[in-house]
């Protein structure tokens, strides 16, 4: 126990460590002379970065489960530089022709006169996605080996390097969201540079082959990676439905709003919690009912805390004298965090189950759990704002908490029935 408490400490304080990164870049920002404008211009790029750095993320969970030797790590990585590429084909392509234009125009809504300012925030904004791989991948070599403390410390590093740029910015006038874009990609840099010294020392000290492994070729990392880049490509689309749908309600400023300001919470709430996977991968096989005793001991703390926050005076507390919300958004996302207490339940759960179904090489079910999440979401969202329009903000936490529900269920019960490859081989034996 001693063991999994040192692996998992630093990964869940890396994890909440990263919502200061966007503290510092924001309060950056809000110094200019028009920070609603540069605010906005950084905000929509970012919102771009989520969806095409999301192969680079992927990474992480890629090496974590599959680098065990110098082979398996040289084939991971001619992965990891195709994916690379593919990422600064796709900011190129983004940047420098009309397609730019058209997806901050005509997709995200960005007024004619406002599109070329994303645009030069997007062009910085897209090396973040090289580093962010880079990271990432030796970041789960780094896992692998337990030594998940260089996590915090890179995370602590790029903290620092990140505020006292902002500090020289802040001295020398912010005049664009691009500043707020170096500044990410700066701290982003540092973040790289130190999983990646770190990672290399540890791959030097592997063998050149294990003799039970079976990862030999970018072919068996593709098999591996594909779905969960295919099963990516769905879950993007969430929020962006949920944010569609609260535009239609009867006080679509109020649902907006309130649910951004509960799914920020929620989320930081939650990030220390959301390496559960990383247990399981690297601690199943050998010790499952360790593995039990310590997901049943911190499984239910989300939704605790949640409770507590959504449920008491604590939360108003919170709201007023930490986040400075008053008046009907801050009663209306205190309804929004009630909504999201099943998504707190549920959200461990389904971590642990995804590391399953990673140590079982089963990628393909997360299509299936993805399409499932993604489905009940949007019949949830339909639903309720037929019905129940007044709901607002409450209507984008239900739908995301009956979404996770019902990929819980979803890999539960593949896993429940689709047999474990490695237990039948050695069975077979």
């Amino acid at each position: 126990m001693r063991k999994l408490w040192s692996f998992f400490l630093p990964l869940g304080i890396s994890a909440s460590l990263v919502t200061i990164s966007h503290v510092i870049i924001n309060s950056t920002l809000s110094r200019s002379a028009d920070p609603e404008r540069i605010i906005a211009s950084y905000a929509v790029a970012m919102s771009l970065l989520a969806i095409t750095e999301r192969p680079a993320v992927l990474l992480r969970q890629t090496s974590s489960t599959l680098v065990r030797d110098k082979r398996s790590f040289h084939s991971t990585l001619a992965v990891a530089q195709l994916v690379f590429a593919s990422i600064m084909m796709l900011g190129i392509v983004i940047s420098y022709t009309p397609l730019g234009s058209f997806i901050f125009k005509d997709v995200f809504g960005v007024t004619k006169d406002n599109v070329q300012d994303v645009i030069l925030v997007y062009k910085v904004l897209m090396f973040v996605s090289l580093f962010s791989g880079i990271r990432c991948f030796y970041q789960g070599v780094i896992i692998y080996n337990l030594r998940t403390k260089w996590l915090t410390i890179g995370m602590v590093i790029r903290l620092a390097g990140m505020y006292a740029l902002s500090l020289y910015f802040i001295h020398t006038g912010v005049t664009s969201g691009v500043v707020g874009a170096v500044i990410f990609l700066f701290g982003m840099m540092i973040e790289a540079a130190v999983s990646f010294l770190e990672g290399r020392l540890l791959v030097r000290k592997m063998p050149v082959k294990l003799e039970n492994h079976a990862i030999e070729s970018k072919r068996h990392v593709f098999s591996f990676y594909r779905p969960l880049l295919y099963s990516s490509f769905i879950s993007v689309w969430i929020g962006p439905a949920i944010n569609a749908i609260l535009g239609k309600t009867w006080d679509a400023q109020l649902a907006i709003s309130s649910f951004a300001i509960a799914a920020s919470l929620v989320m930081l709430l939650s990030s220390f919690f959301s390496y559960f996977h990383q247990i399981v991968i690297n601690f199943y096989r050998i010790d499952p009912a360790a593995v039990r005793r310590f997901i049943l001991m911190l499984g239910f703390v989300p939704a605790l805390l949640l409770g507590l926050i959504a449920f008491t005076p604590v939360g108003v507390f919170l709201l007023e004298h930490v986040i400075g919300v008053h008046g009907r958004l801050q009663s209306e996302s205190i309804r929004v965090l009630q909504g999201f207490v099943l998504f707190a339940l549920v959200m461990p759960w389904l971590d642990v189950m995804n590391g399953l179904v990673l140590v079982r090489g089963q990628t393909k079910l997360i299509i299936g759990s993805q399409i499932a999440n993604f489905s009940f979401t949007f019949i949830t969202l339909f639903v309720c704002i037929g019905i129940a329009p007044e709901w607002n903000g409450t209507i984008g936490a239900w739908a995301q908490s009956i979404g996770m529900t019902a990929e819980l269920i979803f890999v539960a019960l593949a896993l429940r029935f689709i047999k474990d490859p490695v237990t039948e081989t050695l069975q077979n034996r």
